[in-house]
């Protein structure tokens, strides 16, 4: 079951990634490349030199899920990166292969 959402943080590695990582090989990229830990909860996000591939590294309770997608035709495209930080919205496009040119988001304003 896919259990991942808006409340998660995601993270995207800044380099490419050898995609015969599994789970050990990518916590060491999550620790040592990217000083975080790979058991905080947080999502991180691999993609490969040509970007036609792209691995999900997520912990949940009792253990490590993997989720791995690769295209048969066209790539990934690039986000929008805030200090390697990737939205929900952000990752959802990428991963639906959707890539936006420009886009204004408005603040929401509440009635008291």
């Amino acid at each position: 079951m896919f259990s991942l959402g808006s409340s998660h943080r995601f993270y995207l590695y800044d380099g490419h990634c050898d995609m015969r990582k599994s789970f050990d090989g990518l916590c060491g990229l999550v620790t040592c490349r990217m000083q975080r830990q790979p058991t905080s909860g947080e999502v991180f996000v691999f993609l490969n030199r040509s970007r036609t591939h792209i691995k999900l590294l997520h912990w949940e309770r009792g253990g490590f899920v993997l989720y791995y997608k690769r295209l048969e035709q066209g790539t990934f495209g690039r986000s929008t990166l805030k200090k390697g930080e990737l939205s929900w919205s952000d990752l959802v496009l990428m991963i639906e292969g959707i890539q936006v040119v420009s886009s204004i988001q408005k603040k929401r304003y509440s009635l008291p």
